[in-house]
């Protein structure tokens, strides 16, 4: 196995480059913040962005978790990979993941100035400490189930090849981590309910929301609704319709992952009487 890295200080870049350095080179996986990633999908592991501090963010990063950790190399063995890209913000962090992977020493070093102007790292900078931005090298539906309650942003990459040329280097994923925020914040339930029920009143047919309960797991959240319908509109096309319309407009406007919208037609009206 061939084992590469690529080392800057926190916030320069290195997982916005880290795809196009792996492509440039050939190299098949990406070893980053927690993550061992190939192309667009997360092969193992769980995002060091998901703590709750800076410091367990690090931690986190330098897999100091035994099941994590674990959880990587059993990753590896079984993909038989043969080329890896280690993110790190030094040389030493990068020995130290590769020791606790079990793998071969560093054959090659890339700096993130090699391969980044000054005005790019720059910018990167300026997101990080300003906008508490960080990109994570996976496409935003790749890891949008671990990030419930996150705010998310896609990031579409385009390099410039030739004169007037562009080529798709996929998508990433912009998160701003709990760490990156002066405070925490939360979404009540009723605010959801309101989002739902707003969305759901433009649906030809439904009439009335009569009980709306949110249940939170680890994944995200599950939503059930009981509602009143009427009978005079095709009811399962009723209920289809307000199920995508509410997901849709939860998710967009609160980025939180939604497990399951589970809708029950409880009442119907029929020429202005509600039967049950």
């Amino acid at each position: 196995m061939k084992v590469y890295a690529l080392v800057g200080p926190s916030g320069t870049g290195k997982s916005h480059k880290a795809s196009m350095v792996a492509s440039d080179m050939g190299i098949s996986h990406i070893i980053d913040d927690g993550l061992l990633i190939s192309g667009n999908r997360v092969v193992a592991g769980t995002s060091a962005k998901k703590e709750q501090t800076k410091l367990a963010s690090v931690r986190h990063a330098l897999l100091t978790d035994d099941e994590h950790r674990k959880d990587i190399i059993r990753a590896i063995k079984s993909k038989k990979i043969d080329s890896i890209l280690i993110l790190g913000t030094s040389d030493k962090m990068v020995r130290s993941i590769a020791e606790k992977l079990n793998l071969p020493g560093i054959e090659r070093t890339i700096y993130i100035n090699d391969i980044a102007d000054e005005e790019e790292i720059n910018l990167a900078l300026s997101n990080r400490k300003d906008k508490g931005k960080h990109v994570i090298p996976v496409p935003t539906f790749e890891i949008k189930k671990d990030f419930g309650g996150y705010l998310l942003d896609p990031l579409y990459v385009f390099r410039k090849k030739g004169r007037n040329k562009y080529i798709s280097e996929g998508s990433k994923t912009i998160v701003r981590p709990t760490f990156s925020y002066l405070g925490s914040y939360t979404i009540s339930n009723n605010t959801l309910f309101q989002i739902a029920r707003y969305t759901a009143a433009k649906v030809e047919g439904l009439e009335a929301i009569t009980r709306f309960r949110v249940i939170n797991s680890d994944g995200g959240i599950s939503i059930e609704m009981s509602v009143v319908v009427n009978y005079y509109f095709t009811i399962i096309n009723t209920l289809r319709e307000v199920q995508k319309n509410v997901a849709d407009m939860l998710e967009k406007l609160t980025a939180l992952h939604l497990v399951s919208l589970d809708i029950t037609a409880r009442h119907i009206v029929i020429d202005g009487e509600t039967y049950p």
